[in-house]
């Protein structure tokens, strides 16, 4: 009799065992958790305060730095380029480095899509590489964020000899 109770005590000790390397594992895990949330996250959160960015700063950012790449002719859709067209030829008018730029910005991450017409003749791949090199070099050394990805969506070629239409145009209007 005396057997069986000696397997019956180690399992039961095995148990308590168990039992209590379970415990310590989660107070453990919770000790970290805790110390995750009161520990700043990346380069805007500190110990002294936090730095909040409007998704505008870093569509201007981003803008600029697509901008930037050889072979961007202009930025934004047809309606974006038409409007821009318009509000470009009023002396107060500035042109909006944010067309054609969107952001979706977390705390410590940033996404961002770039819509572009392209110079004819420049390789769209290379131009889109290069828009996302360039964006992210831009927008994490500038702000501190992540940047997890950038779309490059080329929604039309530039081909030459556009740009004569304007200019044929005005000089109609200074002959008269």
């Amino acid at each position: 009799m005396s057997e069986s109770k000696i397997p019956q005590t180690g399992q039961q000790q095995e148990r308590q065992a168990a039992e209590q390397a379970a415990a310590a594992k989660e107070s453990r895990e919770q000790e970290r958790r805790e110390q995750q949330e009161s520990t700043p996250h990346g380069p805007l959160q500190t110990s002294r305060g936090i730095t909040t960015l409007d998704e505008t700063v870093v569509a201007k950012i981003a803008g600029m730095a697509a901008r930037e790449v050889p072979g961007v002719y202009d930025m934004g859709n047809a309606v974006r380029r038409a409007f821009s067209a318009v509000t470009d030829r009023f002396p107060s008018g500035q042109t909006s480095v944010t067309g054609g730029i969107a952001v979706e910005k977390g705390e410590t991450q940033a996404a961002v899509d770039v819509t572009v017409v392209v110079e004819y003749g420049a390789s769209i791949v290379e131009v889109g590489n290069a828009i996302r090199r360039n964006v992210i070099e831009q927008v994490e050394g500038t702000t501190g964020l992540e940047v997890i990805e950038v779309n490059v969506n080329v929604v039309d070629v530039h081909l030459p000899g556009q740009d004569d239409e304007p200019a044929a145009e005005q000089r109609s209007t200074d002959l008269k």
